[in-house]
């Protein structure tokens, strides 16, 4: 093989590789943050934001529906869960705390939760597939875990009374709407902790993180559950977005034992996905990476800053939203 095939076969690599992590921006042009993501399927996804913003799109992204809820156009919604074009929840998070619900794609939304008590911040929510709903917020006075549940997708909402304990200066981050997440195939769900001091929990597991804390703006941002035993979780220190100290862990074995990736992110980071058991995405405001071995490695494939990244729920669709109201398409 001489030199110039030899340079023709590097180039088709180098572009396939290049082709296959594309970021490709769908919107930029609306002085917003989007935190909440929520993505149905291919077509079909939905975000959430600052000015009581929400964006809709049916088509993938080539067309992207802008709204601002009526009524709460200073409100700010940092985690939102579709369940299809039309059906939609969203999570405001204090002054007061909300939960509001669309059945027509956002003509309209009607009041689901309010909790109007001094203090409160909703920080995440989650949903799985037997209609099984947590949200997660700061604690108050009382140091107890906020815990919102509810039972199906018919009942009302309700603060667990019996929850974790949090030490003083531990609380969530609403950074993204993922430092709460259900196990698959169960109604047990976890959560990770930031700030003095950074902890994954499950049910009366409380286990420190190796993560940077000590600050209000260090810590746990988000994790990822592939299934019981394999989790991810990233964060770092958000008032220096380029910082790589502790800013990700990993377990084997259900949480009671963490690991340090070999190369780490590029940064600090607010949301993680599994892709496959194998590939992983994490994003924040310094850039978005890839890990294609479990996230033992990470390759920085973008410096454009995210805020929260989804994979399709019946797809492979994966989308991010951030900053200035960005919205893009992650292309493989």
């Amino acid at each position: 093989m001489n030199k110039k095939i030899i340079f023709l076969f590097c180039t088709v690599i180098s572009l396939f590789t290049l082709h296959a992590q594309t970021i490709n921006i769908l919107d930029s042009s609306h002085k917003v943050s989007l935190r909440g993501l929520s993505v149905v399927d291919d077509n079909v996804f939905w975000a959430s934001g600052s000015n009581g913003t929400v964006v809709r799109s049916i088509d993938g992204g080539q067309s992207l529906e802008w709204l601002t809820v009526k009524g709460y156009e200073q409100r700010d919604f940092r985690d939102i869960e579709a369940l299809n074009a039309n059906f939609v929840y969203i999570m405001a998070v204090d002054k007061p705390g909300l939960i509001l619900l669309t059945k027509d794609g956002g003509k309209n939304w009607n009041k689901v939760y309010e909790d109007t008590t001094t203090g409160v911040f909703i920080d995440a929510m989650a949903f799985n597939k037997n209609g099984v709903t947590v949200a997660v917020g700061d604690p108050l006075s009382d140091l107890k875990a906020y815990v919102l549940y509810r039972k199906n997708k018919d009942a009302e909402f309700f603060r667990l009374q019996k929850e974790q304990m949090f030490a003083q200066g531990e609380a969530f981050f609403a950074s993204s709407g993922t430092n709460v997440q259900f196990i698959p195939g169960t109604d047990e769900f976890v959560t990770v902790s930031g700030g003095r001091i950074s902890r994954f929990h499950h049910l009366k597991m409380n286990i420190k993180l190796p993560l940077k804390q000590g600050t209000e703006s260090t810590g746990a941002n988000s994790i990822a559950v592939w299934d019981q035993q394999n989790m991810y979780v990233v964060g770092g220190d958000f008032s220096n977005d380029k910082d790589t100290t502790g800013n990700a862990c990993y377990t084997t074995d259900g949480g009671n034992t963490w690991q340090l990736p070999i190369q780490s992110p590029h940064g600090y980071r607010s949301c993680v996905i599994y892709v496959t058991k194998n590939k992983l995405i994490a994003c924040g405001t310094s850039g978005v990476d890839i890990s294609e071995d479990g996230g033992i490695t990470w390759k920085l494939i973008s410096t454009i800053g995210f805020h929260v990244c989804q994979l399709s729920k019946s797809g492979n669709a994966v989308y991010l939203a951030g900053p200035r109201g960005r919205i893009a398409e992650l292309i493989f």
